[in-house]
């Protein structure tokens, strides 16, 4: 199967396909004249990278993932130690966002929004500003 077909079939750019090859993430037979030749073998796999991506595994999270994933000898708290430790990673996130939402809505709120050149969201940003600057060493 060609790269068009396995792009197809995994909803994966080609680009995306050539990439996950060139870090070693799947391994296509080569065609003497070069061209690359997926197994069902690697479908699976790019299938399998493809939706942990789309759960925001990183790279790193995704070669143990599949290595662990292939292993038949493997521990379930070896996977579930990668999931823990990414969904901190999201709650953090999701912590550092709804923090980042509540201060622009304060500031968002505060602003009149009328004709008047003061305004608190620029006032608001200025003093992070000059914070940093009064930080500078001299």
């Amino acid at each position: 199967m060609n790269i068009g077909d396995v792009a197809q079939r995994t909803g994966l750019p080609a680009k995306t396909i050539r990439y996950y090859e060139e870090i070693g993430l799947v391994r296509p037979l080569r065609e003497t004249n070069g061209y690359r030749r997926f197994r069902e073998s690697d479908v699976h796999k790019l299938g399998f990278l493809g939706r942990a991506r789309s759960l925001g595994f990183s790279i790193e999270d995704c070669r143990g993932l599949l290595a662990l994933y292939e292993d038949a000898g493997r521990a379930s708290a070896d996977v579930k130690r990668i999931a823990a430790a990414h969904l901190a990673r999201i709650d953090a996130k999701i912590a550092e966002l709804d923090a980042m939402r509540a201060t622009l809505s304060h500031l968002v709120d505060a602003c009149a929004g009328d004709h008047r050149p003061d305004c608190p969201i620029l006032s608001d940003l200025a003093v992070d500003e000059d914070k940093a600057e009064s930080h500078e060493p001299t």
